[in-house]
């Protein structure tokens, strides 16, 4: 392999999925600065119908994108499918949300004139995508940053190249230009410099917390780049007071598991009330006991597909081990399912017993359990995270979620629902470790436009009343 080679292989069978050239950024960078004037003149309609063309070219291509996605993360072919969807409804989504987030205003006055409000495209967006949803969530950014009037340029995650080929093939299918939407092949070197670089107006990210602190330490000193970072949660699933143990378990299971754990609004620690835990452990040990988990294609479909890569299958058993080692004590063994190929069961540990329970993004099929007394102690125990992402309440009273709600530190606070799962019709961000104040999804295209306040008159006329001698 040579040393400017980009290679990514299926998790599931360890086969290689693509092979590419490593990108020259200041080349890439340059390019798009040439192409962003053009661009951000076009009208703002023109804008919208080339984004909605893209969203019919990935309908076309829906099929054969899914294959890609499943192909090079693991996930099976129906959670592929999923995320194709969820490009597409993007594009109608982000041209709602950037109608109403940065509509013109008008206040007209005679003598003073017309107060004008309008927004303006920040120029080069660099784009960082992840591998858990290596289509579905870098598209979050580029299309909306797309109807503002800002040119992208899309490093897609070392893991999930082809799959960032793919998407931006389907923008250029469209008509938007292959210089308004350019893709940056590499790995963190590459996004690195990318973030560095001074042709670069903004950097909107997802990722982990701990590339993200890196990108804002970074930034820290330059101000004129806008910085959106999109992070990950230690987050917290609140079992209480209901009857309905067999539901309650099964949106545990999905809030632990879905994705193979791998999604940055998955729950990392259930915490249940100490008079529930034994019907609750049962039924959810017993529904994960069922899980199947195979490769993207299997029949029956599997539940969940692999972890990423081997690396990740080895951390996530050595912080199994850890937690047993360290006062844990096992509800269901993390099992290494086959040797050579990341995939793993999923795995349950009360880590009740332990006096310092870490406080980090275990980004797998590990759910950490922890027994509480009362509901002030399960509250303060979800909020004993730097994170601040996502957190639920399964149980309780009208009067305990509004408790929960009113005191929960996270940017998504459900009840009886999931903690992951998000609406992209709602704003997605999270406080702490999680983000930097500013929320994906809906609310995107605040940090895709700044606003421009305006005072206007069609003819100069002035006049000062006070201070001046006679003439």
């Amino acid at each position: 392999m040579a040393a400017e080679d980009l290679v990514s292989f299926e998790p599931a069978t360890g086969v290689e999925v693509w092979r590419g050239r490593v990108g020259d950024v200041d080349e890439i960078v340059s390019r798009a600065r040439r192409a962003w004037p053009a661009w951000a003149a076009l009208p703002l309609a023109t804008r919208i119908e080339m984004v909605r063309r893209f969203a019919n070219e990935v309908r076309k291509d829906a099929e054969k994108l899914a294959e890609m996605i499943a192909r090079e993360t693991g996930k099976p072919m129906w959670e592929a499918r999923t995320e194709v969807e969820s490009v597409v409804n993007k594009v109608e989504i982000s041209i709602r949300a950037y109608a109403e987030r940065t509509a013109q205003r008008k206040l007209d006055s005679a003598i003073q004139g017309t107060a004008a409000l309008r927004h303006k495209p920040h120029g080069v967006m660099a784009v960082l995508g992840p591998y858990n949803f290596p289509a579905h969530l870098p598209n979050g950014h580029i299309v909306p940053a797309l109807i503002a009037g800002n040119v992208i340029v899309f490093k897609p995650s070392e893991k999930t190249p082809a799959t960032g080929e793919m998407l931006a093939q389907c923008f250029h299918r469209a008509g938007i230009s292959a210089a308004v939407v350019q893709v940056l092949f590499g790995g963190p070197e590459q996004g690195q410099e990318l973030v560095a670089h001074d042709g670069i107006d903004g950097v909107l990210f997802t990722g982990s917390a701990h590339a993200g602190i890196a990108i804002n330490r970074k930034l820290a000193s330059n101000p004129g780049k806008v910085v959106a970072l999109e992070m990950g949660g230690n987050n917290p699933i609140v079992v209480w007071d209901t009857p309905k143990l067999a539901d309650a378990a099964v949106i545990v299971v999905q809030s632990a598991f879905t994705s193979a754990g791998q999604r940055c609004s998955a729950a990392r620690r259930l915490i249940v009330k100490d008079s529930l835990y034994d019907p609750l452990i049962t039924e959810v040990k017993r529904l994960a006991d069922r899980i199947i988990v195979g490769a993207p294609f299997d029949n029956p479909p599997p539940f969940m597909g692999p972890v990423i890569d081997n690396r990740t299958a080895d951390g996530l058993t050595e912080s199994f081990v850890y937690l047993l080692s360290n006062g844990g004590k096992v509800i269901k063994h993390m099992v290494r399912l086959r040797d050579d190929l990341p995939f793993l069961s999923p795995a349950i540990i009360d880590v009740t017993a332990m006096e310092d329970r870490p406080d980090v993004e275990l980004f797998g099929p590990l759910l950490q359990v922890i027994r509480v007394d009362d509901f002030d102690a399960a509250i303060a125990e979800a909020n004993a995270t730097r994170f601040g992402l996502s957190a639920s309440l399964v149980g309780g009273t009208p009067q305990d979620y509004n408790r929960f709600w009113a005191n929960i530190r996270a940017g998504i606070v459900n009840w009886n629902r999931p903690t992951n799962g998000a609406s992209s019709a709602a704003p997605f961000g999270g406080v702490g470790l999680s983000g930097n104040h500013r929320p994906s999804a809906y609310y995107a295209a605040d940090y895709c436009a700044y606003p421009v306040a305006s005072t206007e008159v069609d003819q100069p006329r002035a006049s000062i009343g006070v201070g001046l001698k006679d003439d």
